[in-house]
């Protein structure tokens, strides 16, 4: 017998960085930097961050072999939970988790690749966002093997890029004239300790996505080998990438040449390199972005289609044989609905905020009688505990710092068990 086809081991893990390495990474430490007042407490935070998404890639791993098909948070709180639950988590996946990202991924993606004061007085906004969205579609729509090849290259090629911008730092700035030492206005301890647990809920935004490849479960050969693998490989790799993207953003440049930055990389590569590297880095921005908006695009309407599967969708969105179409075509319409009504920056903190949750509740899953198989404080159960605890603790510095992102959020889990409601009430009248 043939072996199955299916996506193998690079291709889920290119999946996961490509869902991974985001807008987060290239904006979030000039704002970290001015936090906290120090570059080296600003790599600490990025390092504890990435170990707490890496603990939350073994905890989906777990999941994943004992639940093993397509589906996300969907699948795994619907099955282990309870069929709401399950529903609610699809909905912000459906709201926040893909349509709003992928959105928010193609805008930024505009931003860098095309600024405002570089943009022909022909080309209307958003043009460009549209764009990545629609072609993101025909690749995964339509020809998905095809969609991963390109997913492939295109996630090599960025990699390959950004690894060619830190050579350049290097070779153009000697490593003694590097910055390390506190900001003289640090503040004082506990100040900084706040300012540190605050600044891990924007960072674990960056480190969000290491669970992508749990989407596409069943398109994968030896899944419950593969899958788990390619969470901790893929997270692993963009936890040392961005360790050292972020040494070369906080180290490299002077401290008042990034701090509060809000495109830090680019900040640093001009003072680095000058414009023409700063052109360079948002060339490769524009890359990584674009990666992003695919892999999305890739990953979203499996959930759909696995809701679809279990009659909490419309059929329609099932179809397509090997490729969702449907579901496709219905995501990228409505990324590009959020794209031309929405300003999607004010959002961050109510993505973030919904989805770690979801993440959280999920991972929780093993917990339950019906998933469990070892004790509770087993070995292979401290990696998915500590990503619970450290999860729901930013949640709630987040919530306490901005409780309206919280009223938000908590509106948004009550519509969908609103919606969850209908759609049962639609399918007893359907079987009657």
């Amino acid at each position: 017998m043939s072996p199955r086809k299916g996506f193998g081991l690079w291709t889920l893990t290119f999946l996961v960085v490509a869902n991974m390495v985001g807008a987060g990474v290239f904006t979030t430490s000039g704002f970290t930097l001015q936090s906290l007042g120090s570059p080296s407490l600003v790599l600490a935070a990025w390092a504890v961050g990435g170990m707490i998404a890496l603990a939350g890639a073994v905890g989906y791993g777990q999941l994943i072999r004992v639940m093993p098909e397509s589906g996300g948070e969907y699948l795994f709180l619907s099955r282990a939970a309870h069929p709401l639950v399950g529903f609610v988590a699809g909905w912000v996946s459906l709201i926040a988790g893909f349509t709003g990202a992928i959105a928010y991924a193609a805008t930024a993606l505009e931003s860098y690749a095309m600024p405002a004061n570089l943009r022909p007085v022909w080309l209307p906004v958003n043009t460009i966002a549209i764009f990545a969205v629609v072609v993101g579609a025909l690749f995964h729509g339509f020809k998905p093997q095809v969609g991963a090849v390109f997913q492939n290259i295109a996630v090599t090629l960025k990699l390959i890029l950004l690894g060619s911008f830190l050579v350049a730092a290097v070779v153009l700035l000697p490593l003694d004239s590097w910055q390390g030492e506190p900001i003289a206005t640090m503040a004082p301890a506990p100040s900084v300790a706040v300012a540190f647990a605050g600044s891990l809920v924007w960072i674990s935004l960056s480190y969000s996505g290491f669970n992508a490849a749990v989407y596409i479960a069943e398109e994968a050969r030896d899944l419950k080998n593969t899958v788990p693998k390619s969470l901790v490989l893929g997270t692993v790799i963009v936890l040392v990438l961005y360790l050292l993207l972020n040494a070369v953003f906080v180290c490299a440049p002077p401290h008042e040449a990034v701090a509060g930055k809000e495109d830090v990389a680019a900040a640093a590569a001009e003072w680095i390199g000058g414009h023409k590297l700063a052109t360079f880095v948002r060339g490769i921005i524009s890359i990584a972005l674009f990666t992003s908006v695919s892999s999305m695009m890739m990953a979203a309407p499996r959930v759909y289609r696995k809701m679809a599967d279990d009659g909490m969708l419309p059929k329609s969105l099932a179809s397509g044989g090997a490729a969702p179409r449907v579901a496709v075509s219905v995501q990228a319409g409505l990324a590009v609905l959020f794209i031309l009504v929405s300003s999607l920056r004010g959002l961050l903190s109510y993505l973030g905020l919904t989805l770690s949750l979801c993440a959280a509740f999920s991972v929780s899953c093993l917990f339950l009688p019906s998933i469990r198989r070892h004790p509770y404080f087993h070995v292979s159960s401290m990696l998915p505990i500590l990503y619970i605890v450290c999860t729901l603790i930013a949640a709630a510095i987040m919530s306490y710092g901005e409780p309206m992102q919280l009223l938000a959020t908590v509106l948004t889990f009550f519509v969908g068990a609103l919606a969850y409601l209908v759609a049962r009430r639609g399918d007893r009248k359907n079987k009657s």
